[in-house]
């Protein structure tokens, strides 16, 4: 869990009461203050003026003269996000006026009732700092003629917030409070940005124009609910949307309608999103090498040219790196990202990569979040000059490893790059083998990633050197062309077993299909088909 730390803040209310009443004794279970390194405080020495009636017995050398009158400060007008609530766990000083043996240091204990001296207990708890400078400065004109009281917040409480919606870690966070050095606290709040970055930041679902805070009124009926536009944060640079929260505040992130790409990347970029160097596990599946699942964390841009992957954040043509590179029939014009929202819905967001190969739209190149799934169509057609493109795309595999079997002049696997038509791939093997190849079809065999298998015929032109998929097709990876044996080279080999137990090899390169005939029905050679 993070921690936000922010200084406690002061403010002083002076309140003046005056009448006529008897100095009482202080009551059972008075609290007298104790200062931090310092013995408890008695009476005396307190000046006669400030008090009700006679001074208190230990105070004989009280001044008969009143002190000059001290007009209270007009506070101004606050609106409810600037006001804090006191409750358990502040630390208040409270001062009086001429009476320092009052004054001290004052933790609100858990039922927000507080004792002093004299007045004994007064319930603070859901006060702001006026309302309770009032209700003890009432108490305390029973004794006093002015009571004069200030009080300070000098450390606060921890605060209880809750953050829901699109952000990474919805939840209830406890938020430590320090205040500043010395007497001087200062003045600065915890906001409604701390609170996201303590949830983790906000996902690239959330719509930070629709923001909602949701705030307890302690003596009302209704909670009071701020709609915040952190938008205009980001385009003007407006602090004052970035509210202060309160003990107990609920954040509400909801989701965005519409997905706009170019609003993408900015959040991402955000000082309150998901942080760059967290992991975030994506599904990719279709035209890819190794389809699966990835946890992709982003890298910096680098210097040999436009990569997408700029600003650490982990991006889609990474997440396609990871998995091998795309396949040469990928339909890059159609990918889709299929993004779960907190809310248990979905989000598809189309992306065309071949906008961000040719215009180098850097948007098309989109941020990922948790829970990705990525997909990569089939495409239904293909041209030379996109074949190429994609190939030398950083995004594409360097090179795929494809098996040519059979009647070939170097059989085995070769290497080649990710755009090699069939006939490319035959002719990296060497070729047919003139004497022993079948020429007019081979069979391709292709193992998909989900275990199943293809096997098809594909009429060969050996010299056709466009793509075309029922003639030349595309291979991709691991895929096995085998090419046949001609009819004469059958006849030859199964002869040549026949008869290979008492005269050895035999070599028979031309055989009339009459002869083969006989040797079919008379059983001594069967040639498969």
């Amino acid at each position: 869990m993070k921690r936000i730390f922010w200084p406690a803040f002061s403010l002083t209310f002076f309140a003046t009461f005056g009448g006529i009443a008897t100095c009482f004794a202080s009551p059972v279970g008075a609290q007298i203050p104790v200062l931090e390194g310092q013995p408890p405080l008695i009476l005396e020495g307190q000046p006669q003026d400030i008090w009700q009636g006679q001074p208190p017995e230990n105070c004989p050398d009280c001044f008969l003269s009143p002190p000059p009158y001290i007009s209270p400060p007009t506070l101004p007008d606050r609106d409810l996000e600037s006001e804090y609530l006191l409750g358990g766990g502040d630390r208040l000083t409270i001062d009086i006026f001429e009476v320092p043996q009052y004054s001290g240091l004052y933790q609100v204990p858990i039922d927000g009732i507080i004792f002093l001296p004299l007045i004994g207990g007064v319930s603070v708890a859901g006060l702001t700092l006026e309302e309770a400078t009032n209700a003890i400065s009432q108490k305390y004109s029973v004794y006093l003629k002015r009571p004069l009281i200030t009080i300070r917040l000098r450390n606060s409480r921890p605060l209880n917030i809750f953050v829901a919606g699109e952000v990474t870690n919805p939840g209830s966070f406890t938020v430590d409070l320090i205040g500043g050095a010395g007497d001087n606290p200062g003045v600065q709040h915890p906001t409604l940005t701390a609170a996201l970055k303590a949830a983790g930041g906000i996902t690239l679902s959330a719509d930070i124009s629709r923001i909602q805070l949701r705030r307890r009124r302690p003596r009302q009926d209704s909670d009071r609910v701020f709609e915040i536009d952190l938008e205009s944060l980001l385009q003007s640079g407006d602090r004052t949307v970035d509210l202060t929260l309160r003990d107990g505040d609920t954040v509400f992130v909801p989701v965005q309608p519409d997905i706009e790409l170019r609003n993408l990347r900015q959040l991402a970029t955000l000082d309150f999103a998901a942080d760059i160097e967290t992991g975030r596990t994506v599904s990719i599946v279709g035209e890819v090498k190794r389809p699966g699942s990835y946890n992709i964390i982003g890298t910096a841009l680098s210097s040999g040219g436009a990569t997408g992957l700029t600003g650490g954040i982990p991006t889609l043509t990474q997440a396609l790196q990871e998995a091998g590179g795309i396949e040469m029939t990928a339909d890059v014009r159609n990918i889709a990202i299929r993004r779960p929202t907190k809310a248990g819905g979905e989000q598809i967001i189309p992306i065309n990569l071949w906008e961000f190969l040719q215009a180098g739209d850097i948007t098309q190149d989109t941020p990922l979040q948790e829970g990705d799934t990525i997909i990569v169509p089939e495409a239904s057609q293909y041209s030379a000059a996109e074949l190429s493109e994609l190939a030398s795309a950083r995004f594409a595999p360097d090179s795929i490893k494809v098996s040519v079997v059979g009647e070939v002049q170097s059989p085995g696997i070769v290497a080649v790059t990710p755009n090699t038509t069939l006939n490319q791939a035959l002719m990296t093997a060497g070729g047919f083998n003139r004497d022993r190849a079948f020429r007019e079809n081979v069979r391709l065999i292709r193992l998909n990633p989900d275990g199943t298998v293809i096997s098809r015929e594909v009429a060969v032109d050996i010299a056709q050197a466009t793509v075309n998929e029922q003639s030349n097709p595309i291979l991709k990876e691991n895929d096995i062309i085998l090419v046949g044996r001609n009819r004469n080279t059958r006849v030859s080999d199964a002869l040549t077993t026949f008869f290979n137990a008492g005269t050895g090899a035999l070599a028979v390169f031309s055989i009339p299909d009459r002869i083969i005939g006989i040797l079919e029905t008379l059983g001594i050679i069967n040639i498969p088909d």
